[in-house]
């Protein structure tokens, strides 16, 4: 079993950048495909971007472009790095694990048995 822990959230004014962390306790962390999803009061949960063991990457429409997801291995972490942040990027960000490889797809919740307790960004206009 994989541990998660998000940091990194916090209120930023629109335009500016934030870096989440997910610090994971576990092993072996190289062999998991990870992560992000954000999730509102009411709304679906929603799949940001993924890494699986090998680097290769995934994003959905609302992180392409200016979201950055990345891992090291060494430090057990992954990393989102969110640039041009907007009001409607306010949310609660998740990280998710599972041992990969994943089954059907990387945007789906189910996907995922590990996750983190979530890290609170506000983005103000």
């Amino acid at each position: 079993q994989v541990y998660l822990e998000e940091s990194g959230g916090a209120s930023v004014q629109s335009g500016g950048s934030l870096r989440l962390s997910c610090a994971a306790s576990g092993s072996p962390f190289d062999k998991y495909c990870l992560a992000w999803f954000r999730q509102a009061p009411g709304n679906k949960r929603e799949g940001l971007a993924a890494i699986d063991s090998d680097g290769l990457t995934n994003y959905g429409v609302s992180a392409k472009g200016r979201f950055t997801i990345s891992r090291d291995n060494a430090k057990s972490t992954l990393y989102l790095q969110m640039n041009s942040l907007k009001p409607e990027d306010t949310n609660m960000y998740h990280c998710a694990a599972v041992l990969c490889p994943l089954h059907v797809g990387w945007s789906l919740p189910y996907e995922y048995p590990y996750w983190g307790q979530g890290t609170q960004v506000t983005v103000s206009s």
